[in-house]
């Protein structure tokens, strides 16, 4: 039997007590001592409309694969796999003493609109892309696909807690997704091609999950989900307290920086060597430890391989417990053991299956609470 979607938890959730900091939400970095959390949801997952920013955003095996059955609910066969994954996940995170806070349940298979187009949902296995929280913050960002356009109501009841209790509560300059704010012509660049994206700069739009935080210091990939007004947007928001930093990336259909440059601890980063040239980062990061990610590890299965809906670098999309405890992909050995020689210590968790939804461990979960303050790295 499925849940009501007229419920907003599927069971009853108490407030958690704030931090030391007495904040109910406080998260600058990627490290801090991890105390509450938002994990997603698989309930109604629904396979987004054939718009250009879903097909031309997948790889492409999985883009011909997706097509026919645009607009339909996952199905089970697809989703059982990555529950479990998900169910194990938030026990792992509950026993390491960490507070897990769900969304509520909305069936994306309902159709929806605006005066300039009509679409179908997707899911909120990803709460990490519409929400971005810095320090008491929370920022609601303006997304570029209107698959994704009402899934913020599905954290309203979180959201209105947390403001409740003194969180800050702000929304981004809401699009219009019209279709003048995308190329339809689009195809992904060849590697001697000069870099293309879906989106233009029409109007603000942005990803949280284009952006990773170190205090001070936020680092951003252009994307074809985040434009150069989107960046512009949150630094003239943010003031001249916080730094943005563009990290170029080498990635063709680039779409959140979570599998490109992972900052793992004040001093030490983890990057893809594929994406990146470490002698191209930013100049602040020079003085930092650069890891470089090994080859991922193969995954096996049909549905793992060929409907992954991200790159296979998802082995670097983990999350952060502490300075030292990092939850890594079961899978990726090779990732275990190098993050084990620069001192960090793997918590394994089998995840593979979730690639279906769009992420691994970081795209799933969204800080609210870290047991930190405001701090410059650089």
């Amino acid at each position: 039997m499925e849940p009501s979607v007229a419920d907003p938890q599927t069971k009853p959730q108490t407030a958690a007590a704030p931090g030391a900091s007495g904040r109910p939400v406080n998260s600058y970095n990627e490290w801090d001592p991890l105390q509450e959390v938002i994990v997603g949801r698989l309930d109604y997952a629904t396979i987004p409309n054939n718009h250009v920013l879903f097909t031309q955003s997948l790889p492409r095996r999985a883009a011909t694969l997706y097509r026919p059955i645009a607009g339909r609910r996952y199905p089970q066969a697809i989703v059982a796999p990555a529950q479990r994954e998900l169910d194990e996940f938030i026990a792992i995170l509950e026993a390491e003493g960490v507070t897990v806070r769900r969304p509520g349940l909305m069936d994306f298979s309902r159709s929806f609109g605006s005066p300039y187009w009509k679409a179908r949902g997707f899911c909120t296995a990803s709460p990490r892309d519409g929400l971005l929280v810095i320090g008491d913050m929370v920022i609601e960002t303006p997304m570029a696909w209107r698959s994704r356009y009402f899934e913020i109501q599905s954290y309203h009841e979180l959201l209105q807690e947390y403001w409740r209790r003194g969180a800050r509560w702000v929304s981004a300059p809401k699009p219009r997704l019209a279709d003048s704010l995308y190329d339809y012509d689009y195809s992904p660049p060849g590697e001697s091609e000069p870099m293309r994206y879906i989106i233009n700069e029409s109007e603000i739009v942005f990803d949280a999950a284009d952006f990773v935080r170190c205090g001070r210091d936020l680092f951003v990939t252009r994307s074809n989900v985040t434009n150069c007004l989107g960046i512009e947007w949150l630094q003239r928001f943010l003031g001249e307290e916080f730094r943005i930093h563009e990290i170029e990336t080498r990635c063709r259909q680039p779409m959140h920086i979570d599998t490109t440059f992972m900052p793992l601890a004040p001093g030490k980063v983890l990057i893809n060597p594929e994406y990146i040239d470490p002698q191209r980062l930013p100049e602040v990061m020079r003085s930092w430890d650069v890891i470089v990610a090994p080859e991922p590890d193969p995954v096996r299965g049909f549905s793992r391989v060929y409907l992954s809906l991200v790159s296979r670098w998802i082995s670097i999309n983990m999350l952060m417990l502490d300075e030292k405890r990092v939850v890594v992909d079961a899978s990726q050995a090779s990732m275990m053991q190098e993050l084990s020689k620069h001192g960090l210590e793997p918590l394994p968790c089998p995840f593979m299956s979730y690639k279906m939804f769009g992420g691994g461990f970081h795209c799933a979960t969204l800080d609210i609470r870290r047991r930190g303050e405001l701090q410059d790295y650089f």
